[in-house]
């Protein structure tokens, strides 16, 4: 992706169309097969946060680091991450990114930056301040992108964290996905504020809070953060407001009903990402056979990530204990 400037081609857009609708046609096929059987463990779904991770990533370079969460595919896609090793992964295949050991929750691939999605909540935070700091101890010029949950901003890894990436003018970003609920559990029953933002004046670095639904509006806060820590001005926090549609993992009865009304889902559902960014880019003057062209190529390129699973090989018993330990 050609982004990083200051103004948004619409080249630029158009890629991040594409990498939306990677994400979320990627995750439309997980919850077929899941359902079906094929897949083992759990899902967490990113589906209606797709403009976070792709905004976010686009600020990056390809050198530049990023953790994640249990709730991870988008993230691995809007850094480069390939559709088929990525599927072969959940299938638990050895084509997988790491060999079928990791699952849906733990995909990591050190040579596109992604340092690893972490089923403990907030357990990317510590992580992603330490590879900050070897950045600046090694001088290789990297940002470290962090995305985390509501939620996970209570832990006491946040808290520590913070305070000492400020202290130390690390360069890491860290990005807050507000979904509003941590597990089943809404932001207003957890949280006295309303902003998560307002944590980083505690630690003297900058705080923003910006509509996680909006690619451009995402992108031009995290490009802002990015700089910044390049710079050498250390770090930012950046709440991004959004949703999820799906419930908080595959299985969740009626997709979280139990804690938050079909109302408030739709009333989400009708600020999809995807399709406002779609919005724009035919006010532009793009042609809607253009976006039908590229949206049946992403259709295309997942059912060709599912055949790859499916034909991949199981990994061989004889390496269950390989990668286990550091040699």
């Amino acid at each position: 992706m050609g982004a990083r400037a200051t103004e948004l081609s619409q080249e630029d857009l158009l890629c991040m169309y594409r990498k939306m609708l990677e994400a979320r046609y990627f995750e439309e096929k997980v919850v077929e097969i899941y359902a079906q059987g094929l897949m083992p463990g759990l899902a967490h779904l990113y589906i209606g946060q797709e403009a976070v991770a792709v905004g976010v990533c686009a600020a990056l370079k390809p050198e530049d680091l990023i953790t994640s969460t249990h709730r991870g595919h988008g993230h691995c896609i809007a850094k480069g991450g390939d559709l088929k090793p990525m599927m072969a992964e959940l299938f638990g295949k050895a084509t997988g990114y790491c060999r079928g050991k990791g699952g849906s929750m733990h995909i990591s691939a050190f040579e596109l930056g992604i340092l690893g999605a972490n089923g403990v909540v907030g357990g990317g935070i510590p992580i992603a301040t330490g590879a900050a700091l070897s950045a600046k101890m090694r001088g290789s010029g990297q940002v470290v992108a962090c995305f985390f949950g509501d939620g996970a901003s209570n832990q006491g890894s946040f808290h520590e964290s913070l305070n000492i990436a400020a202290l130390w003018k690390l360069p890491v970003v860290y990005v807050c996905e507000n979904n509003r609920y941590g597990i089943s559990v809404s932001q207003a029953r957890h949280q006295a504020i309303e902003n998560i933002s307002v944590r980083a004046q505690a630690y003297g670095m900058p705080g923003v809070t910006v509509d996680g639904n909006d690619v451009e509006a995402v992108y031009r806060a995290a490009r802002e953060a990015v700089e910044r820590a390049r710079q050498g001005s250390g770090p930012t926090l950046v709440e991004c407001k959004t949703y999820r549609w799906r419930g908080h993992h595959e299985g969740d009865p009626n997709q979280g009903q139990r804690y938050r009304s079909r109302e408030e889902i739709q009333e989400w559902k009708e600020k999809c990402p995807i399709k406002r960014l779609r919005t724009k880019l035919l006010a532009k003057g793009v042609s809607p056979s253009k976006l039908e062209e590229i949206e049946a190529t992403v259709r295309e390129a997942v059912e060709q990530a599912v055949e790859y699973a499916n034909n991949s090989p199981f990994p061989s018993i004889k390496e269950a204990f390989s990668d286990v330990y550091a040699e």
